[in-house]
């Protein structure tokens, strides 16, 4: 039995490295402000990087919007798959011509093309898929802050996060 309920337990998750770099920042600045000798210092150093801690978790709390939904993502070294009950695949990250943000459907989907195959659709809430936010990331000129305001913005059209360079048009097709 769980002292904590399980919507709390739910919302601490979701921000746990906001959280931690909180923690972490709050160790750096007693050292540095409630110390002497060499301890500021560290203090400054241990500081700056629960301040970092705290930047990076908020964007990463800022991507995850849930779970519980259809299918399963998988990440492995360099391949996302997506498990659904009705559709599924994988693609190769180093494949991938471009990133979609659709949702117009219930849920919204990442809508992941590449040369020559069929459309990847992976619901946003599908369990795993806060793993696809570091595979987004290693994709060159990908912009996280551009993917990240898109999430907050509903809408009926489908938004072009980003295409490989010399990647021809991909075609927007609903799943559902």
């Amino acid at each position: 039995m769980s002292l904590i309920r399980p919507e709390a337990r739910a919302t601490l998750w979701r921000w746990r490295e906001v959280l931690a770099g909180a923690a972490v920042l709050g160790l750096g600045l007693w050292w540095g402000i409630g110390t002497s000798g060499i301890l500021p210092w560290i203090g400054g150093v241990v500081a700056l990087a629960g301040a970092a801690l705290v930047l990076a978790g908020l964007q990463r709390a800022r991507f995850r919007t849930g779970s519980g939904g259809p299918g399963v993502v998988q990440v492995d070294e360099g391949r996302i798959a997506y498990f659904g009950p009705l559709t599924g695949g994988a693609v190769a990250l180093s494949e991938i011509g471009a990133v979609t943000l659709d949702q117009s459907g219930r849920p919204g989907h990442w809508v992941l093309s590449q040369p020559g195959q069929p459309d990847l659709h992976v619901p946003l809430n599908a369990e795993g898929a806060e793993a696809l936010f570091d595979a987004f990331a290693a994709l060159p000129g990908f912009r996280t802050e551009r993917m990240l305001s898109a999430l907050r913005q509903r809408g009926p059209q489908a938004v072009p996060l980003w295409r490989r360079a010399g990647h021809a048009g991909a075609s927007i097709a609903r799943l559902h």
